[in-house]
């Protein structure tokens, strides 16, 4: 599946609401899994593209050794600068960016890390020969994308429980975007038509995903990512009632009080 251009809008709200509700609820254990995975390399410089909110930046600025310089990117200014008034432990360097054209000269990175972003570009073969041009010989790509819907169990009741409120025309970013780049062949095949020639080493990884009351994940995915504008193209104002659905659906599957449920995604690691 291919993100449409609504599905890469992160603006008004939604970078307060993704990052007080969906980054603590499944960002973060990746954040700190792909640091480490930096960090085991040692690079001198690194590239992060579609940074979001920061919650990998601020993590590389807190564990990579202080002279590593750190180039931290987005294409949507509104997340960016939410990033960047949430700060980081040291000096970080903040650029406006498309990965499809990164504006960085041949060769100047050792290491370039995407959280969770490949899924939402348009051309993922083109965004990998980005990445590569701006490594060095040597140098890593270290993404994580999202395993299919159906093994992330918040975002699989959210989309079941909208599917019941909207039957006629069930909203699908979720299945579409963040969990539609989930085969690992394809993957593979995009790395490769970027012009990477060694083999993608891919790593399956679980975690578990908690949150005080079924509310949270609910505001988590129908107001801090663009599904919030596929509920309100559907229903003006309905986007409180459509949250509330969700919360529903997800206390009758996983109860009332604290949650917890599993998330799972694939981990990809290439040398230039």
């Amino acid at each position: 599946m291919t993100a449409s251009h609504a599905d890469r809008v992160f603006a008004g709200s939604i970078p307060q609401l993704y990052e007080r509700y969906l980054v603590p609820l499944i960002f973060e254990p990746y954040a700190d899994d792909l640091v480490e995975r930096v960090r085991a390399i040692a690079p001198a410089r690194v590239l992060e593209i579609a940074a979001g909110t920061g919650v990998v930046t601020r993590r590389l600025a807190a564990v990579l050794v202080p002279d590593t310089s750190i180039m931290a990117t987005d294409l949507n200014p509104p997340m960016l600068e939410h990033a960047r008034a949430l700060g980081t432990a040291r000096p970080v360097d903040w650029q406006q960016a498309d990965a499809m054209a990164l504006p960085f000269a041949d060769q100047s990175f050792d290491a370039v890390v995407c959280q969770f972003g490949v899924m939402f570009f348009p051309d993922r073969a083109t965004a990998f020969a980005e990445a590569r041009r701006v490594l060095r010989p040597g140098g890593t790509l270290l993404f994580n994308v999202w395993d299919r819907l159906e093994a992330n169990d918040f975002a699989d009741t959210v989309t079941a429980g909208l599917a019941g409120r909207y039957p006629a025309d069930p909203p699908r970013f979720l299945a579409r975007t963040p969990h539609g780049y989930c085969d690992i062949a394809a993957i593979a095949r995009d790395v490769a038509q970027g012009g990477f020639a060694a083999r993608a080493a891919v790593d399956t990884v679980a975690r578990r995903s908690r949150a005080d009351a079924p509310s949270a994940p609910a505001i988590a995915y129908c107001q801090g990512t663009p599904l919030r504008g596929e509920i309100e193209a559907r229903d003006a104002c309905g986007l409180a009632a459509a949250t509330e659905q969700a919360a529903q659906a997800i206390a009758r599957r996983f109860g009332p009080g604290p949650v917890e449920g599993g998330i799972r995604a694939h981990v990809v690691t290439v040398v230039r």
